[in-house]
C-alpha cells in the first residue's frame, strides 16, 4: 500500500492555498511594500497610491514582483506547514496523554521552530521579490542643463534581479533583513497559536451542545476557517508591523535600508526621522491584504488538503486492488 504522508499533504495544500491567496491580493502587497521603503513621503490614501502607480507604471506596475512572490509564498508555506506538522507530530508522540490538541506553550514552540526554519530558507526569495516590487524611478541625464526627468527603470525578471543583486551587493545581500525576519517569526507564532486555541475553543463549545449519543463535535465549516484566518492574521500583523517596515527597507537595498545596522537600529532611525507613524507606513493596504490573504489561505488550504488527501487514498486503494 502507498504510504500517505499527512505532513506532505499539509505542505502541498498550504503552498497551493498561499499561491491562490497571494495572486488575488497581490496589488495590496505591492502598494504596502512601496510605502514601507519610501522614506519621508506624504501619507496618501490607498486609492491615491493605486492611481499613482498606474499613472507611472501602468496597471502592470501593480503586479511588479508577482512571479517571485508566488515562488516565495509557495516555498514559504510549503516549508512552514511541513515543519509545523512534523514538529506537531513529534510533540504529540512524546507526551504521555492521548490528547490530540496542542497546549498554548506547545503551539508557541511548534510555530517558533517552523517559523525560524522558514525564515532562513526563504529570505533570499523575498529579497528578490522586494527588489522587483520597489523598482523606483531614476533621474535621466541632466548634463544639458534641462530639468531632471523621471523615467521608469526596465522591469527585470527573477534571474536578472538575482544577477543585479550579486553584481551590486554580493551574495550576502540575499540575507539582508534576516534579523527582522527572524523577529517576525512572532507573527505566525501569534497567528497559529491564537488560531489553534480559538479552533479548540469552538470545537469544545460545540461538543458541549451535543447529546450524549453523538460521536463528537461537528467539524469546522468553510466560514469558520475563513473567519479564524482573518481574525488571527489581523491581530498578528497589527502587533508586528513595525518590523515589516524595517525588513522591507533592508531588503530593498536602498540608501535608507543600508544604513540600518540591526532591527532595533532601524526602528530607532525611522522614529527619529519620520516619527512613530513612520513605522506604520502602508499599514492600511497591508492589513487589508494580510487579513484577506490569511482568510483565503486557511479556506483554500483546507479544501485543497481534503481533496488531495481523498485523491491519494483513492490512488492507494486502487494500487492495492
Amino acid at each position: 500500500m502507498v504510504a500517505v504522508s499527512d505532513s506532505a499533504v499539509h505542505a502541498i495544500s498550504g503552498a497551493a492555498g498561499g499561491c491562490i491567496a497571494m495572486a488575488v491580493t497581490y496589488p495590496l502587497v505591492n502598494l504596502s511594500t512601496r510605502s514601507q521603503v519610501e522614506a519621508k513621503t506624504k501619507r496618501e490614501s490607498t486609492r491615491s497610491a493605486v492611481l499613482k502607480v498606474i499613472q507611472r507604471d501602468g496597471v502592470a506596475g501593480l503586479y511588479d514582483g508577482l512571479s517571485s512572490s508566488l515562488v516565495g509564498i509557495a516555498v514559504t508555506n510549503g516549508i512552514y506547514y511541513l515543519c509545523f506538522e512534523e514538529a506537531r507530530n513529534l510533540v504529540l508522540k512524546s507526551r504521555k496523554s492521548s490528547r490530540a490538541t496542542l497546549s498554548m506553550l506547545e503551539s508557541i514552540f511548534v510555530s517558533a521552530a517552523a517559523g525560524c526554519a522558514t525564515s532562513v530558507l526563504s529570505n533570499p526569495i523575498w529579497v528578490v521579490n522586494t527588489r522587483q516590487t520597489v523598482r523606483t524611478t531614476v533621474a535621466s541625464d541632466t548634463s544639458s542643463g534641462a530639468s531632471a526627468k523621471k523615467v521608469v527603470e526596465k522591469r527585470r525578471t527573477i534571474w536578472q534581479t538575482i544577477l543585479d543583486i550579486l553584481r551590486s551587493d554580493g551574495p550576502g545581500a540575499f540575507f539582508h533583513g534576516l534579523g527582522p525576519a527572524l523577529i517576525l517569526v512572532s507573527n505566525p507564532i501569534l497567528q497559529f497559536t491564537l488560531f489553534e486555541q480559538l479552533k479548540n475553543l469552538i470545537l469544545r463549545r460545540r461538543a458541549l451542545r451535543l447529546t450524549k449519543g453523538s460521536a463528537g463535535a461537528p467539524p469546522l465549516t468553510d466560514l469558520d476557517f475563513f473567519l479564524l484566518g482573518a481574525v488571527t492574521k489581523l491581530f498578528a500583523t497589527s502587533v508586528t508591523y513595525p518590523y515589516l517596515t524595517v525588513k522591507a527597507r533592508m531588503q530593498a537595498g536602498n540608501a535608507v535600508g543600508k544604513s540600518y545596522t540591526s532591527s532595533f537600529d532601524g526602528l530607532r532611525k525611522i522614529v527619529a526621522a519620520e516619527g512613530p507613524q513612520g513605522l506604520y507606513k502602508g499599514i492600511g493596504p497591508k492589513l487589508t491584504q494580510s487579513v484577506a490573504t490569511a482568510a483565503l489561505l486557511f479556506l483554500a488550504k483546507e479544501k485543497i488538503y481534503l481533496a488531495t488527501r481523498k485523491a491519494l487514498i483513492k490512488t492507494a486503494a486502487k494500487a492495492v486492488a
